[in-house]
């Protein structure tokens, strides 16, 4: 029988600019106190903000001293950049227990990441885990910031630069790049297709076995129009009091997004 990940409220104590896409939030809270991190370096937690009844994943790049930092992609629309966006500092959210993939095996000598700005959390975390003494840490970040700081200083990165149509080209770089000598562990994460795309490199071109790399799609690209932003508060509200499911009301959301 599956279980419902836990929910710990928490209050949003900070929020400051990182770069013009990225914005760090620092939550905290006494409700906050029995959040435990996994250890796992690309840890994700479910983030459910005000006025949403869904939650967004999100890395988490720092949990000290009951302190939880997330630093969140702003795009071009969406419910949680439309909150974070603005000022939230003092506003209630709620975060699920973390969850994490990375699984790096012992004997690794070296590790590469790649990944699009939403993996640039989770890539700087495996790297100061990993640590300079550790297996050699390559980097191929696709951002269109300049994190010149982001990244531990020891870290060799390749800065590319996305393609104008908003998407991706990780997989055309991850293709091109001269592959380490040896066996080691590769962790990339970005746009779904980019992503499966790399999966099919990984098996048939580089004939790796599943625990030598681990690959995931953080977000999908779509080609038509981008949606108006609605409040999705009123929806929510009047489809339960209608008795309508998640999904139909989800549905209603999207379609409310598309319409004008």
């Amino acid at each position: 029988m599956s279980t419902r990940a836990r929910r710990f409220r928490a209050e949003v104590l900070e929020r400051r600019p990182v770069s013009e896409h990225l914005v760090r939030l620092v939550l905290g809270g006494e409700s906050l106190g029995g959040f435990a991190s996994s250890g796992v370096p690309d840890e994700w937690v479910g983030l459910v903000v005000p006025g949403q009844f869904q939650s967004r994943y999100y890395t988490v790049r720092r949990w000290e001293q009951g302190r939880l930092t997330l630093d969140v992609v702003l795009h071009d629309a969406g419910l949680v950049t439309e909150w974070a966006a603005g000022d939230c500092v003092g506003e209630t959210v709620e975060v699920t227990e973390p969850r994490g993939s990375f699984a790096m095996p012992a004997e690794s000598g070296w590790l590469l990441l790649v990944g699009d700005l939403t993996a640039m959390p989770a890539m700087a975390r495996i790297a100061e885990t990993v640590g300079p003494h550790g297996p050699p840490v390559t980097v191929l970040a696709e951002v269109p910031d300049a994190l010149p700081d982001y990244l531990p200083s020891w870290v060799p990165v390749q800065w590319l630069e996305p393609p104008g149509d908003g998407g991706s080209a990780l997989a055309d770089a991850v293709a091109a790049h001269p592959w380490p000598q040896g066996e080691g562990y590769f962790w990339m994460a970005g746009e779904s297709a980019q992503m499966r795309a790399i999966r099919k490199h990984l098996m048939r071109e580089r004939a790796l076995p599943s625990s030598a790399y681990d690959v995931m799609g953080y977000w999908r690209q779509v080609t038509r129009r981008q949606p108006r932003a609605v409040d999705p508060g009123p929806i929510w509200r009047a489809g339960k009091a209608a008795g309508k499911s998640d999904e139909q009301i989800w549905a209603e959301y999207d379609a409310a997004r598309e319409e004008g």
